[in-house]
């Protein structure tokens, strides 16, 4: 049968096949996507207004009124008073996102997170405690103040990028950088899955310490009888997202990662339930389910609470790097929510990524180990992922599409939702951090992030006029 013809007969017939199965098993189809969207809502408005000081009304226009149909009859309320949001459909499915605590260092959680204690707050109030923020860094030529101006156009009246940051290092010093109006360089900006590589960084500290190993099989308890095909699962694997766990992430509400994310509790315990698909290390499929077991590992590794996280990534990575505008969000078993809810101001974002230019050093401190950023930075399989990073060199097709329009084969970047991105460029000693709220289109602008590095090498290929304010954190380098 011609396509044209049998398609609309499939649609028919799958539209037919959710509703019976909506009908007979609500939970499992309606009820975890309402509940799901609701969570959605309520946990992002909670977020960007009560730690990022973001208005609602910008996050509903920016972030949640483009995606088709997520606000549909849904109601939602801002309760500034006791800090927290709640979002429900006509009253039914209702869900309740707020600030853990008195302090916006200490993030949201969604009702089924507890408040993360005392020892927490002391760890937060001592990081919030962090020297104040230089003044606002004006371009330092007509280059980058160019590069600028086109990254934060909007060429497109239907289809806004709505750029909140974005801030340059060229040889560790700061030489560019803007923010949207409302936002400055304390400003906390919701990183999205941007925060995996901040999970890799900590991986990456346990590692230099002695205390794990990405060769060895992942300590997940639920996998340690050796009879389980999943005992087999490496620390690394998790990382290079080739674990073979059944955890699609499709973003459609009724896949596992988004019941992961919004409706469980204890985040990494429904992640290490997930069955096998593919045997490990065979296969590679990105799910945030891989990354919450690693958050899970580095929990245990340091203690076990939120407040020991807290504590641990402060003293061991935050404060050496000088990122004083870190913001961790956590699930109800103190698991920090690595795949998507670490909030940094953009400067700070920009200062993890000078760690990774460094090759892991700062001041003379050793925080990565030698070899780390090689190792994050290799391509799994055929794909265009390493570990916690994506990359440009290797054959994968995107890889190769990047490098022609304009970025080097040696460059790497984190990447998250509606184009949060940090882009490291070894050859040109170049770190870019992009923060935004792009929605459309659905690869978040990459052609946009394309002609911005591109950009800024052309506006930073000579030294002259090059110099600009220190970095903060670590010592910087002459140019």
């Amino acid at each position: 049968m011609p396509r044209r013809r049998w398609l609309p007969i499939l649609v028919l017939l799958l539209a037919g096949l959710a509703a019976v199965v909506a009908i007979r098993r609500p939970d499992r189809m309606l009820g975890q996507g309402l509940r799901v969207g609701a969570a959605v809502v309520a946990q992002t408005l909670c977020s960007e207004v009560f730690v990022a000081g973001l208005d609602p009304a910008r996050v509903v226009a920016e972030e949640l009124a483009p995606q088709a149909g997520l606000l549909r009859r849904l109601r939602v309320d801002v309760d500034r008073r006791h800090r927290q949001v709640t979002a429900s459909w006509g009253g039914h499915f209702a869900s309740v996102a707020g600030v853990s605590g008195m302090r916006p260092d200490l993030g949201c959680g969604l009702a089924s997170a507890p408040a993360a204690g005392a020892g927490a707050a002391r760890a937060a109030m001592a990081e919030a405690e962090g020297p104040p923020e230089r003044p606002i860094v004006a371009p330092v030529n007509e280059g980058l103040r160019l590069a600028l101006d086109r990254a934060f156009a909007e060429p497109h009246p239907r289809r806004p990028r709505h750029v909140r940051a974005i801030v340059i290092y060229r040889d560790g010093r700061l030489v560019a950088e803007r923010y949207a109006a409302g936002i400055g360089p304390e400003t906390r900006l919701l990183g999205y899955s941007l925060s995996k590589s901040v999970i890799n960084a900590m991986i990456g500290v346990l590692v230099r310490a002695g205390r794990l190993q990405v060769a060895a099989r992942a300590p997940i308890p639920a996998w340690a009888s050796p009879r389980d095909p999943r005992h087999a699962i490496t620390v690394e694997q998790l990382m290079r997202m080739t674990s073979g766990l059944a955890l699609e992430e499709s973003d459609s509400g009724f896949d596992p990662v988004s019941r992961m994310l919004f409706l469980e509790p204890d985040m990494a315990a429904f992640a290490s339930r997930a069955p096998l698909k593919a045997a490990p290390g065979t296969a590679w499929e990105y799910t945030s389910g891989n990354t919450l077991l690693l958050s899970s590992i580095i929990r245990d590794a340091v203690g076990g609470h939120a407040a020991d996280v807290l504590a641990w990534a402060r003293r061991e990575l935050f404060t050496p790097l000088g990122m004083h505008h870190v913001t961790i969000e956590f699930d109800a078993a103190g698991t920090p929510i690595g795949s998507t809810r670490i909030l940094a101001s953009a400067r700070d974002w920009a200062r993890l990524g000078q760690l990774y230019l460094d090759d892991g050093e700062c001041a003379g401190r050793r925080i990565l180990p030698p070899g780390w950023v090689r190792f994050s930075t290799t391509p799994t399989l055929a794909s265009d992922y390493g570990a916690g990073f994506w990359v440009n060199v290797g054959a994968a097709p995107h890889a190769r599409g990047r490098v022609r329009a304009g970025m080097p084969a040696d460059s790497f970047f984190g990447s998250g939702l509606f184009g949060q991105r940090l882009v490291v460029i070894p050859s040109q000693r170049l770190v870019i951090a992009r923060l935004g709220a792009t929605v459309d289109p659905p690869d978040f602008d990459i052609a946009g992030l394309e002609r911005l590095v591109t950009d800024v090498i052309g506006a930073t290929g000579g030294r002259a006029g090059m110099a600009g304010p220190g970095a903060g954190g670590c010592p910087l380098r002459s140019l």
